[in-house]
């Protein structure tokens, strides 16, 4: 058997993380074009990560460089799997125990929208992209992410593909909603070895009986949002859950009737008291096989903004399910907790497409989509790998480099926009911000955020050079 070539390493830390992939790939130029790709996602910059940003060329005039070429190459004809990549991904978190997932986490099922114009690309649609907060042409994912109070990553992604691209439309067999999707995704989380206390979704996916069926079929707890308004059968007895709220008896904080003080903890350890309390809806209820549980800030007015309405299949505490259900109990507490946790999963978004661009791909293909949230994922996670790998040269001092002659110094973001030192607890957010100070062979000015007017370039052409290890010289 020939033996392989080595591969040019990566910058720092990346090496080692992208080391154990290199088994998946079958050719240097993949595993080449692995840590390249990776390299560009992590590092900042002041536009966006399309490929002639990640390889450090020109926006336009750049595109036919070949180091642009060859990661196109990598992303959309490149003989690799990237199911496979995933995979292996989830296997590192899951095997590290800094990052393992528990029985006290959620599994977070959520869609996003991006905008991406025209027709030819694959899964484009006119239809609503939460990112505009309106219906518009794009592509949608269903994706799902696993988070407890204190981290969260993606699991898997799996791109919405609207009826019109099938020709049988809505009755094509291979056409699936976005509740099959997400279903099917929390069964490949739980196949993957995934553990979590209750999947949690947003009214989306909550105020549908038939994917709340799915996971009572699969075995799978969950917490669902409803919308306050969601109506039931017309009964004369029948109420909307603002309706089966209002019935709770209320008389004040010294005489709160049905409801429970609940305390919710945020994480920059600032407190606050909401109520709960299980409400009756129909066959919903404290006892009942489903139950509707209220959480507000207010009981007495129950204001839009700070009221949930909460359908879960977890037993309360005492209630004669509670000796037959599969799932453990869990109290008033319990239920707001797991569902406060479905949060985490903006904050994800705002990561994964504003820090390291997964809504800026350059692709057309299933595959090369596909490839490129895979890729996206797998940065995402390598923050969280270095952030809980202990810093070899952690106390060291060394001195600053002095500056290469005829170089020029970029001058200082304004104020706010460098990245901040490291924080007392690891959020994500400082994460990705630590990740990109790891990178300092590639890149010699600070991390810093994305300016709404960046300063302007220069005029005249830069000559575009090879990738590693100069790969963002040109600005």
């Amino acid at each position: 058997m020939t033996k392989r070539l080595p591969c040019p390493p990566a910058p720092g830390p990346l090496e080692a993380y992208a080391a154990g992939f290199d088994d998946l790939f079958g050719t240097l130029a993949q595993r080449r074009g692995f840590r390249e790709y990776l390299a560009g996602l992590l590092l900042p910059r002041d536009r966006n990560k399309t490929l002639t940003c990640l390889a450090g060329t020109e926006p336009v005039a750049g595109a036919q460089h070949a180091a642009v070429q060859r990661l196109q190459f990598f992303l959309s004809e490149s003989t690799w799997d990237g199911a496979q990549i995933n995979a292996r991904r989830l296997e590192l978190m899951l095997a590290d125990p800094a990052t393992a997932p528990h029985d006290g986490g959620v599994l977070v099922i959520d869609d996003s929208g991006d905008r991406k114009d025209g027709s030819a690309t694959a899964h484009v649609g006119k239809q609503y992209l939460g990112s505009v907060g309106k219906i518009d042409r794009g592509v949608v994912t269903v994706t799902t992410c696993w988070a407890d109070e204190r981290l969260y990553y993606p699991l898997h992604a799996v791109p919405y593909t609207p009826a019109h691209h099938f020709p049988g439309g809505k009755n094509d067999p291979a056409f699936r909603t976005k509740l099959q999707i997400g279903a099917a995704l929390a069964r490949a989380a739980k196949t993957a070895g995934v553990v979590f206390r209750a999947v949690v979704a947003d009214c989306a996916y909550g105020d549908h009986n038939t994917f709340r069926t799915e996971l009572s079929d699969a075995r799978m707890p969950f917490v669902m949002a409803l919308k306050r308004g969601h109506g039931t059968w017309q009964y004369e007895d029948a109420f909307r859950p603002v309706d089966a709220a209002r019935e709770l008896a209320w008389h004040g904080p010294e005489q709160s009737g049905d409801w429970q003080p609940v305390t919710r903890t945020f994480r920059n350890g600032r407190t606050a008291t909401w109520w709960a309390a299980d409400a009756q809806l129909d066959w919903r209820g404290p006892n009942g096989v489903i139950r509707l549980v209220v959480a507000t800030t207010h009981p007495a007015t129950l204001p839009e903004t700070s009221t949930w309405y909460l359908a879960t299949n977890l037993p309360r505490p005492g209630s004669p399910r509670e000796a037959h259900s599969r799932h453990p109990a869990a109290d008033l507490t319990e239920v707001v907790r797991l569902s406060g946790l479905r949060h985490w999963v903006e904050q994800s978004y705002k990561q994964v497409k504003d820090e390291l661009g997964r809504a800026d791909f350059q692709a057309r293909s299933d595959t090369g989509i596909r490839r490129h949230q895979t890729l996206v994922n797998c940065a995402f996670s390598f923050c969280w790998n270095t952030w809980f790998t202990p810093d070899p040269l952690a106390g060291e001092h060394k001195p600053a480099p002095a500056p290469e002659r005829g170089h020029t110094t970029a001058p200082p973001a304004s104020g706010g926009l460098l990245a901040p030192g490291h924080p007392r607890h690891p959020w994500l957010v400082d994460a990705l911000g630590h990740a990109a100070t790891l990178l300092p062979s590639l890149d010699d000015q600070p991390p810093a955020r994305r300016t709404q007017c960046p300063a302007p370039r220069r005029q005249h052409r830069q000559t575009p050079r090879s990738l590693l290890p100069d790969l963002t010289n040109h600005r």
